[in-house]
C-alpha cells in the first residue's frame, strides 16, 4: 500500500515540476530524489495525453507545513486570483440587474475509482453519508455561532459509477484527463466528484468555475476515496475534504489567499490569514495587522475536518455570484457545442 502511494505521490509530484502551479500534496518522503527525475516521468505523462497541470487547480493538503512541499503550500499565485477575479467581474456585469441567488439543488455523480481487488469500493452508504455532509455544511448546521450562514446551496446524488482500475486507482493524476473526459456527465451545473487514492498528503483537489467554458470535461472535484465520512484518514475523515473542495468549485480561494496582503481572499468577512492552519489552533493570529483572528473554523482552511464548522455571508455570496456567472446555464457558461444544462 505505501509503495502504491509513494508511487502516486512521486508522478503527481513529477507533473507540479512541469507546470509549477498551484496543487501540491505531498509528504518530504515522497518527493523524488533529482529534477531529471522529475521531468523525465513529467514527459512520460504528457505521452499519455495527459497535461502536467490544468489551469487553477486548487488542492487540500494533509500537512502543509512538512518541508519539501511546493512553496505557499499550494495555494494560487496573487496574479492567478486576480485574473479569475477579473474573470469573474467581467461575467457579472450584464447580471447587474437580476437577483443573483444560489440554485434550489446541485445535481451530484460520484465516480468510485477502486482497485480491481475493491480496494478503495467506497460503498453507496458512505456517498450518501458525503452528500448529507455537503448538505449540512452548506446549509450552515455545523455551526452554532454567530458566523453560521447557511448557503442556499443543496446537492442531491444524481448517480453513482463504479470503476475498477489498479492504474487509474493508484495513479489518478497521471491520468485525470483521461478519465474525467470518459466519466465526466452533465453540464456546468452538474457537480463531477471523483474518489480514488491520492497518497498520503493529498487529500483532494478541484477546478475553478472560470474554466469550464474552454475544459467542460475537466471540471469537477477529486477527493481521496478515505476522507469521505467513515474512511480511515485520521483527522480528515468526516467528509469535510468534499465540503473544502466544493467551496472551489463554487469559486472560493483559500481563506490564506495572498496572506495579510490586499485583498485576501476577495471576502470581506473572512479574517486575513498568513498562512494555512492544521490541527485545531486556539487563539491563533498570524496577521496581528488586521482584524480578527485567523478563520480557523472555516471550510476553506486546511484545519482538521472536526474543526471545520463555518462558511461566512460573504463566501455564500460569493458563490451564488460564481454560480450565477458560470453554472447557471447561461451563455458565460455554455460557449461550446452541446453544453446546455441537463
Amino acid at each position: 500500500m505505501m509503495g502504491r502511494r509513494l508511487r502516486a505521490n512521486t508522478a503527481l509530484w513529477s507533473g507540479l515540476v512541469m507546470c509549477g502551479a498551484a496543487l501540491t500534496g505531498l509528504v518530504a518522503t515522497s518527493l523524488p530524489d533529482t529534477t531529471p527525475t522529475a521531468t523525465g516521468a513529467a514527459a512520460s505523462a504528457r505521452q499519455d495525453g495527459d497535461e502536467p497541470c490544468p489551469p487553477g487547480l486548487e488542492a487540500r493538503l494533509s500537512d502543509p507545513g512538512l518541508p519539501g512541499l511546493v512553496p505557499e503550500g499550494g495555494e494560487l499565485t496573487p496574479v492567478q486570483a486576480a485574473e479569475y477575479e477579473k474573470k469573474l467581474r467581467e461575467a457579472l456585469e450584464p447580471l447587474r440587474a437580476q437577483d443573483i441567488a444560489p440554485p434550489r439543488e446541485v445535481p451530484v455523480v460520484v465516480h468510485v475509482i477502486h482497485g480491481e481487488d475493491g480496494e478503495g469500493r467506497v460503498s453507496g452508504e458512505r456517498v450518501r453519508e458525503q452528500i448529507e455532509t455537503l448538505n449540512s455544511a452548506y446549509g450552515g448546521r455545523f455551526s452554532t455561532g454567530p458566523q453560521s450562514t447557511d448557503t442556499g446551496f443543496r446537492f442531491t446524488l444524481s448517480d453513482i459509477t463504479r470503476t475498477a482500475d489498479d492504474v487509474w486507482f493508484s495513479r489518478f493524476n497521471d491520468h485525470r484527463r483521461t478519465i474525467r473526459s470518459q466519466l465526466h456527465q452533465g453540464g456546468p451545473e452538474t457537480l463531477n466528484i471523483y474518489t480514488a487514492d491520492l497518497g498520503p498528503g493529498l487529500l483532494g483537489f478541484s477546478s475553478f468555475p472560470q474554466d469550464y467554458a474552454d475544459d467542460p470535461e475537466q471540471d469537477g472535484v477529486v477527493v481521496a476515496h478515505d476522507t469521505l465520512p467513515g474512511g480511515d484518514r485520521a483527522r480528515f475523515d468526516l467528509g469535510h475534504t468534499a465540503t473544502h473542495e466544493v467551496g472551489h468549485w463554487l469559486g472560493l480561494f483559500h481563506t490564506f489567499q495572498n496572506g495579510c496582503d490586499t485583498p485576501g481572499d476577495y471576502v470581506s468577512d473572512t479574517p486575513y490569514e498568513r498562512e494555512p492552519a492544521t490541527g485545531c489552533p486556539e487563539g491563533r493570529d498570524t496577521c496581528r495587522i488586521r482584524r480578527g483572528l485567523d478563520p480557523v473554523d472555516n471550510f476553506m482552511n486546511y484545519s482538521d475536518d472536526a474543526c471545520m464548522t463555518t462558511f461566512t455571508s460573504g463566501q455564500a455570496e460569493r458563490m451564488a455570484q460564481h454560480w450565477a456567472a458560470f453554472r447557471d446555464g447561461g451563455p458565460r457558461a455554455l460557449t461550446r457545442t452541446g453544453a446546455a444544462a441537463e
